[in-house]
């Protein structure tokens, strides 16, 4: 049992300069870019969830938060959301970096990642138009900042983008510079890494690799339910262990899809935060399921391992 916990103590420090790195370019992107971004998914219309499922690949951390509100003030679709938390990938990225995966491979499912939240997203908005004869709402920033009484006029003048629209202690924690942030997020995901290469340690060394493996294969198509599932947990250490279990071959291709579309870090927090209508925000969260579960079990049937 010792072993279980060497080993993985060994694993993560190992990816520790790894992850730093990662970070730090993740914070330069998000503090000099996000903005940017943010206000190309606003203006962009009916093409919204194609702009949204890109974005959503790069590594910002808090592109789906700032997704979240730009939804609840009425900036951008539900499909562009929807399209959004599909498309991100919380920790999967620096994960997969720090393990040393091979970049094609990277490449390729961030590239599926976002042609389905793209596919998803665009199919809701044209149901919501078409079908269900939804009219989209009128942009309705001012009722947003009432209600989180973020200040709304002093925050315009201070933000000229979509970034108007994110905490100001967020702020300026991004304008005192990349590097604090950078080794606060290093360390807080190298504990949850610790802690699950641990517990899957624990697993094996307790069960078996061999019954555990036998395990998610007699499970089947319900181990993608169950990916999902946890992938909905508002939380980054949601696809941090289901990044490891993918890397560990704890689970399979599909699996881990299902659990990394529905994981929207706290996006999904924020959005039931944010937005005062329930029905849609439990809607929304339905959907998100659904299409990440649907998604898990095509992948399983075609066979399909990238």
């Amino acid at each position: 049992m010792l072993d279980a916990f060497v080993d993985a103590g060994l694993d993560s420090l190992r990816m520790l300069p790894f992850l730093f790195v990662t970070y730090l370019f993740m914070e330069y992107l998000e503090q000099h870019a996000s903005g940017r971004i943010a206000e190309k998914v606003k203006g962009s219309g009916r093409l919204g969830p194609v702009i949204g499922g890109i974005a959503g690949i790069f590594p910002q951390c808090g592109f789906s938060t700032a997704a979240s509100n730009l939804y609840a003030g009425k900036v951008i679709t539900a499909g562009t959301l929807l399209a959004i938390f599909l498309s991100t990938s919380d920790e999967m990225l620096p994960l997969f970096i720090s393990s040393n995966l091979q970049g094609d491979r990277i490449l390729k499912i961030l590239l599926l990642k976002a042609a389905v939240g793209i596919s998803y997203g665009l199919l809701f908005d044209l149901l919501r138009r078409n079908v269900f004869k939804k009219q989209e709402e009128p942009m309705d920033i001012h009722s947003l900042c009432e209600r989180e009484g973020c200040h709304c006029d002093d925050t315009k003048q201070e933000f000229k983008d979509a970034r108007e629209l994110h905490d100001l202690k967020s702020h300026k924690e991004h304008h005192g510079g990349i590097v604090r942030p950078a080794i606060k997020h290093t360390l807080s995901i190298f504990f949850f890494i610790l802690v699950s290469s641990v517990i899957i340690n624990v697993l094996v060394e307790t069960l078996g690799e061999d019954a555990i493996r036998s395990f998610f294969g007699r499970s089947g198509l319900m181990v993608d339910f169950a990916a999902a599932l946890i992938g909905l947990i508002p939380n980054c250490a949601a696809s941090v262990f289901i990044t490891e279990f993918f890397l560990e071959g704890m689970i399979g291709f599909g699996a881990m899809m299902s659990g990394l579309l529905t994981g929207a870090g706290i996006g999904l927090l924020v959005l039931f935060r944010v937005n005062n209508d329930l029905k849609k925000n439990l809607c929304l969260t339905a959907i998100l399921y659904f299409c990440g579960v649907l998604s898990g079990i095509v992948i399983d049937i075609l066979n399909i391992s990238l």
